[in-house]
């Protein structure tokens, strides 16, 4: 395609040709090919183009003048006096092909220009110039919205000033009810009044809390801000929450900050993510190794003398808890950011750690559009899977920073100096995560437990594994990410294979299941514990192995089927290991063995998606063929997942037509679930510490390889499908029987393997 060249005219004096036309700077000149036909130029796409092309020639003043020199001097040497020149013009297909390319890449260098202006018959300075044009064009566009938006904000501000304003000059004061002190001064003096006042008070307070640090009684500093009536804590909705289900006396209490602590929260945010990020990186004497050399023990003298402002001493009667633990995990740093500074995320993918969860307060929200220094006041409960653990009430704050590219840290600290409670049994010292990014989208994590605990209510089964500090220590925090982490990779996993048989390939069938059986699992973790929300009752007469009831109503919950619901866990002690246990809970060929509700039937595995490295890491569709025929075929959803900290397999009864819609990729969130299931943890007397495997994770088939087990079983019956209905005698005596079979025939069964 023969073509005209047009390269605007820039830092040249003013020429003038033979035919007597000027030329110069805002000009445009023509520069014809040598292989160019006389005549076969072409006008330009529009008169604007032209005006925009002059508006751009600053932009590439300096990359095209040389350009522009030897343009003008090869059209002196050829004038055509006698010839009017016209501008060429774009087709619309190389109109069309240069809008696509702009979409993708609105600056292509030497190369890219060539290769379009090939393609489009164009030479590489037209390509160069219409560009030039462009970014222009969206320039101005961009600036001209901008402009009317901050007119239209202008306006509405001006609009409220003027009102403000009307407002004051026409106040009246509430007592006297003649005009105010307002009106007769000017509206800066006010606010500067006001702003002092605020300072004043500040100080004061920040005076009061430095003499707490100093020895003298907290009570003699009353709290200075003004009353202002408490917000109750509100936890975020989780799955299995009845109306019985409330917050305990500490979490009940807590409030949002004042306007007076908030500098002081700051200010202890700042000073705690100093102390994590030393904490997650000093090694001796702070940190001294383990004689097994596993772990790390957190020397306390050293800690004193390394950190002496901290939180305060520690109180009487407390206990420290003091771990650190690293892995590298299947996830990038930024997506690690946002669920641990997204509190609905959080306690989802730690759903066996936290009960309850709530954000009260946010200080911060970050900058930049992320969440470097974003601050937030939360208060959450940490639980241990068995009615026999009491929960671990918090009110913290959470503070993020990034302290390098792709280096990130967020930190927790008690609050309880601000709002101290004599109910409190637990603080949290600086503890967190250090995150750092690694190649092909995995992320390095160090995770620092460190708390202060009274744990005088824990029961003698679990005072051990308590003692030991990995009931709640950073051991379970990474291998529970770590698992969270491979199961999220799993949902976004598009080769799956195809060969095993069973195996669910319909991407959205297995979205849609993998949300069904994360909803059961946050179920079954948010009904077990012994959270402050929950009343349970023990049965009398079972001995050590005490089963535990209570009782719900379901009304109006599309998961949940109505009714009452008769909820009853129990949890003792196995001689075998954690692992062992585990496989024979999760393996459909062995269910018939402690299943009563199967009633001997065959159970058959229909489908399962595979969410982990470890082969029992896997959510499956059972289908239970029953011995008698009259009766029809029942399916269950089960997840079964282990780490080396923690085991479950839970399972639910579910619906053969709601299942064939969830298999489907339809929306799961409307199939009703009445989880049950198992816990299973280490003893205590033999813990595996976490290694990372060549993958990057953690290793689990060390987990539990010696000791014994606490066992945890729960189940959830649908008692009367009545929500109003009085709970039978009979309907607990059926429960606490069926648990009480289910118990003796797993202890049977595991017995004449150890045999």
């Amino acid at each position: 395609m023969l073509a005209g060249v047009m390269i605007p005219a820039r830092n040249m004096p003013t020429m003038i040709s033979g035919n007597g036309n000027v030329s110069g700077f805002g000009t445009s000149l023509l520069v014809q090919p040598s292989n160019m036909m006389e005549g076969q130029l072409h006008p330009l796409e529009s008169e604007s183009e032209i005006g925009r092309m002059r508006d751009d020639e600053l932009d590439s003043t300096t990359k095209s003048g040389s350009e522009n020199h030897e343009a003008a001097s090869g059209d002196d040497q050829n004038p055509r006096p006698n010839k009017k020149k016209r501008y060429h013009r774009h087709t619309q297909h190389q109109i069309q092909e240069m809008e696509a390319f702009f979409k993708e890449c609105p600056h292509p260098d030497d190369k890219q220009r060539k290769e379009l202006g090939r393609e489009l018959g164009l030479e590489p300075l037209q390509v160069k110039f219409w560009f030039q044009n462009k970014r222009t064009q969206m320039k101005t566009q961009h600036e001209r919205h901008e402009n009317t938006q901050l007119r239209t904000e202008n306006e509405k501000l001006r609009a409220d000033n003027m009102r403000y304003r009307e407002a004051l000059s026409t106040a009246s004061c509430p007592n006297c009810g003649g005009p105010t002190a307002v009106g007769q001064m000017s509206f800066d003096e006010h606010h500067l009044r006001l702003e002092n006042a605020r300072l004043r008070e500040e100080i004061d307070r920040i005076s009061a809390i430095a003499a707490k640090y100093v020895g003298k009684p907290v009570v003699s500093y009353p709290l200075l801000s003004s009353p202002m009536t408490p917000r109750p804590f509100e936890f975020g909705a989780q799955p299995g929450t009845g109306d019985m289900y409330g917050a305990g006396d500490l979490l009940r209490s807590i409030s949002s900050p004042s306007e007076a602590d908030k500098p002081i929260i700051i200010e202890l945010a700042v000073a705690a993510m100093e102390e994590l990020v030393r904490m997650a990186q000093m090694g001796e004497p702070l940190w001294m190794t383990s004689l097994d050399g596993t772990t790390y023990v957190l020397n306390e003298e050293e800690y004193i003398r390394t950190f002496p402002r901290g939180i305060g001493p520690k109180p009487t009667g407390f206990k420290c808890e003091a771990s650190r633990e690293t892995a590298v995990v299947i996830m990038n740093h930024i997506n690690l950011v946002e669920i641990l500074m997204d509190v609905n995320q959080w306690s989802t993918v730690f759903s066996g750690i936290v009960s309850k969860a709530s954000t009260l307060d946010v200080l911060s929200t970050g900058i930049a559009g992320n969440y470097n220094g974003a601050l937030q006041v939360m208060a959450a409960e940490f639980q241990v899977l068995s009615p026999l653990v009491p929960t671990r009430e918090s009110y913290y704050v959470r503070y993020c920073k990034q302290h390098a590219e792709g280096t990130w840290a967020v930190v927790d600290a008690s609050l309880d100096n601000i709002r101290p409670s004599p109910t409190a049994r637990c603080r949290r010292r600086p503890s967190g995560c250090l995150i750092q990014e690694m190649p092909n989208g995995y992320s390095k994590v160090t995770w620092v437990e460190h708390v202060e605990v009274d744990d005088s209510g824990v029961h003698s089964l679990y005072k051990q594994l308590v003692s030991s500090g990995h009931a709640f220590g950073a051991q379970r925090w990474i291998a529970t990410l770590d698992r969270q982490c491979e199961r999220l990779a799993s949902v976004m996993a598009t080769n799956v294979p195809t060969g095993d048989v069973g195996v669910i390939t319909n991407q959205d069938g297995r979205k849609s299941m993998l949300k069904l059986a994360e909803r059961m699992v946050m179920s079954f973790c948010a009904g077990v514990s012994a959270s402050t929300a929950h009343t349970w009752t023990t049965l009398s007469g079972t001995g050590a192995d005490d089963v535990r009831v209570m009782t719900r109503k379901s009304v109006d919950d599309p998961g949940r089927p109505p009714g009452i619901v008769l909820s009853a866990a129990t949890s003792f002690w196995l001689p075998v290991s954690p692992k062992r246990v585990f496989d024979f809970l999760r393996d459909e060929n062995s269910r018939s063995e402690w299943d009563i509700l199967s009633n001997g039937g065959v159970v058959q595995e229909m489908a399962h998606i595979a969410n982990g490295r470890d082969t029992g890491n896997c959510v499956s569709l059972l289908r239970v063929n029953s011995a008698n025929s009259s009766q029809s075929n029942m399916l269950i959803l089960q997840e079964s997942c282990a780490d080396p900290t923690a085991s479950f397999v839970i399972y639910a009864p579910v619906d053969i037509v709601a299942m064939n819609v969830v298999l489907n990729g339809g929306d799961p969130d409307y199939v009703a679930l009445l989880p049950s299931g198992f816990a299973i943890l280490p003893d205590g007397s033999t813990i595996t510490a976490t290694t990372s495997s060549a993958g990057g994770g953690i290793d689990t088939d060390a987990a539990g390889s010696s000791g014994g087990s606490l066992l945890t079983v729960a189940f959830q019956i649908l008692v009367d499908s009545v929500p109003t209905a009085k709970l039978s005698l009979g309907s607990v005596a059926t429960v606490n029987n069926l648990i009480a079979c289910t118990v003796e025939r797993i202890k049977a069964s595991l017995s004449c393997e150890n045999a």
